[in-house]
């Protein structure tokens, strides 16, 4: 069986359109929760994997000035491609409002937002870890009332869905993904389960 074929055999796991809805609404809720929120709307807003985002320090989002960048050029990526011209993440408007407050409550809580600072920290202003990540992703699904669960690069799957299924463009979505070749990107040509959903509304039952 060919690469292609079995890309297309594999469907990834995405979150619905009410399950982004309502994981961002509980997270953003409280003050507490408002950094994981910034969190998994840059993974949804950008397709970026989570080592990618904890590895985000203040100086790569932000400018001199505290505005949030519209490119930010990774320093931490996925080793399937050396061509740094590809490890460039696009950020839309919206993104760059709720980064721009999360750096505002950064300043409040007294957090160091120099430059070389981690973007994403603990409680205790530690760059957060891989582990912490994924608890808090399980912990917020809970409180959010999903049905099942998932790991965290669900977010990821579920952004480079999302632009396919608004696009129909499989090479924009590629370059989105930073996928060097066509065929990953494949995967995501699959019906998502909002899809599937719609379709059902009208089955006879």
């Amino acid at each position: 069986m060919s690469a292609f074929a079995t890309n297309l055999a594999r469907p990834p796991r995405t979150l619905t359109d009410r399950e982004v809805a309502l994981l961002l609404k509980v997270t953003g809720e409280h003050r507490d929760g408002f950094r994981d929120n910034v969190l998994y709307a840059m993974a949804l807003g950008t397709g970026l994997r989570e080592h990618e985002l904890i590895a985000l320090d203040v100086g790569d989002v932000f400018d001199a000035h505290g505005r949030a960048k519209r490119r930010v050029q990774l320093r931490v990526f996925k080793r399937s491609s050396e061509d740094e011209s590809m490890q460039e993440a696009l950020l839309n408007d919206k993104l760059r409002a709720k980064l721009e407050k999360l750096l505002k409550l950064k300043r409040y809580l007294d957090q160091d937002v120099s430059p070389s600072a981690p973007l994403f920290v603990s409680r205790i202003g530690r760059r957060l870890s891989a582990r912490m990540v994924r608890h808090g992703f399980g912990v917020w699904q809970e409180r959010a009332g999903f049905e099942r669960h998932f790991n965290f690069h669900v977010l990821r799957h579920t952004a480079c869905s999302c632009l396919y299924r608004r696009t129909k463009d499989i090479r924009l979505t590629q370059r989105f993904a930073r996928h060097q070749s066509i065929t990953t990107t494949s995967i995501y040509t699959h019906a998502s389960d909002d899809d599937l959903i719609r379709s059902l509304q009208d089955q006879p039952c």
